[in-house]
């Protein structure tokens, strides 16, 4: 009964203990537990050596203590199922010794009904036992599963909150960076204004050489006719003054004074027509579109790119050869913008032509070509061709692109062609097209809706 009684204390302690985890949550009873344990201990020796009957009487209060202790504390809730285990045998171990205590024949009468009961009741125990450990097993997997789960919420809501300061540092990032790039942006935009102005300056400039030849041509055929004419003039007053006035001289002298006026007139307009140019040239454009005379603009701005060139260089010199559609007739172009791109494409032209003279070329004549024929009913062509260094197949594929240029540092910003693009693609809804052969030719072709 003694061992019965130290086995059923071992594995009450020692299921409490495991069950509640004492040694975390409740040292104290902890404490109180191993304490019974080692008490068993000291009572099973003790039985060995000391044939006492009060020991047994310790055996059931520290059975009934701990039954008691389980059913009936707050914190020994979750097991105080265990005395539906050891509730039986410790109820029949107590009321055979308080049977045989009273009555020593009663009990001799009822011994073998008392063991037979106490080997059921060790049964009960035993299956009990079993049955609460596979429950506490269920219910410790049921826990440790609920464990995970809440391990992995806390894991799932750590990372949230990390992966939502990671968003919220993203998003403030992109924001600062987006700020950053519409600065930049506008600083860009800024620039390009400032180098388009800068670039539409350098045109003008190439032209001053050039409009200055042009118009002093009008303006000595202006000079000259009016010294003629006051010649005429004053020819004409001395013979008004002769008693015998020669009526026919008179009208002839009249005659050519009219016509030196027209030609005046004529060379005036000349120089006017080259100033507006000019005055066109260097203001901002509109942007609306004017019937113009392609021929006409052309021609112009081929003569004063190169004489604008000559200007600067007096060893250049080039033949200009022109084939104008007669019949092209006014198609409505922003004057002020296409003249810049017949600018950009001249002054490449004899660029080219130029970079091939100095190399030496025996019997090379530069030559730049423009001309204009009408295609169809609806699409007229401009060719620029000159028989310069061509461009190489490497960056063919690059001459429209912003600021790229095969000229040396400071001769060229790179935003010549880049414009003209954009003028006769998106300004005019036409084409600019080129044809070349690296050191044979290049042709520029506009086609332009009409």
């Amino acid at each position: 009964m003694e061992i019965a009684s130290f086995l059923i204390v071992f594995f009450m302690v020692r299921y409490i203990r495991t069950s509640l985890q004492t040694a975390v949550r409740f040292p104290e009873w902890d404490r109180m537990l191993v304490m019974a344990q080692y008490a068993g201990m000291g009572l099973l020796i003790a039985d060995v050596f000391i044939d006492a009957d009060f020991i047994k009487w310790l055996w059931h209060f520290i059975l009934i203590a701990m039954v008691g202790a389980a059913y009936l504390l707050k914190d020994f809730r979750p097991v105080r199922n265990v005395w539906l285990a050891v509730g039986p045998y410790i109820l029949i171990s107590l009321f055979n010794d308080i049977v045989e205590l009273i009555s020593k024949d009663f009990y001799n009468s009822i011994d073998d009904a008392i063991a037979i009961a106490q080997v059921f009741a060790l049964v009960w125990l035993v299956a009990t036992w079993i049955s609460g450990q596979k429950q506490q097993k269920a219910l410790e997997k049921e826990r440790l599963k609920r464990q995970q789960e809440e391990e992995q919420n806390r894991i799932i809501a750590s990372q949230n909150v990390m992966l939502e300061q990671i968003v919220a540092e993203r998003t403030a990032e992109l924001t600062r960076q987006k700020e950053e790039l519409e600065q930049t942006l506008s600083e860009l935009k800024t620039t390009q204004d400032q180098l388009i102005q800068r670039e539409k300056m350098a045109s003008l400039g190439e032209l001053t050489a050039g409009i200055a030849h042009e118009i002093q041509n009008p303006l000595n055929f202006v000079n000259n006719f009016s010294e003629v004419s006051v010649e005429l003039i004053e020819e004409l007053r001395d013979e008004r003054k002769k008693e015998e006035r020669d009526v026919e001289l008179e009208e002839e002298i009249l005659n050519d004074i009219a016509q030196n006026l027209q030609k005046i007139t004529h060379h005036g307009k000349r120089a006017d027509s080259i100033v507006k140019g000019m005055l066109q040239h260097s203001r901002a454009s509109t942007h609306e579109r004017e019937p113009t005379d392609l021929n006409a603009l052309a021609d112009e701005y081929l003569r004063l790119a190169y004489h604008g060139l000559r200007a600067s260089d007096k060893s250049f010199n080039a033949s200009l050869v022109t084939d104008f559609d007669p019949n092209l007739g006014l198609i409505s172009v922003v004057p002020q913008d296409m003249g810049r791109v017949l600018l950009n494409l001249f002054t490449n032209a004899f660029y080219a032509t130029e970079q091939k003279r100095k190399t030496g070329l025996a019997g090379f004549q530069p030559t730049v070509k423009v001309g204009t024929r009408q295609l169809g009913n609806d699409e007229i062509e401009i060719r620029v061709r000159d028989n310069g260094c061509g461009i190489p197949q490497a960056v063919l594929n690059k001459i429209y692109q912003p600021f790229f240029t095969t000229k040396p540092t400071g001769q060229g910003t790179g935003l010549g062609l880049s414009l003209s693009y954009d003028i006769v693609t998106k300004g005019h809804a036409g084409e600019l097209a080129v044809e070349t052969a690296e050191g044979e030719f290049t042709e520029f072709i506009i086609r332009l809706p009409t």
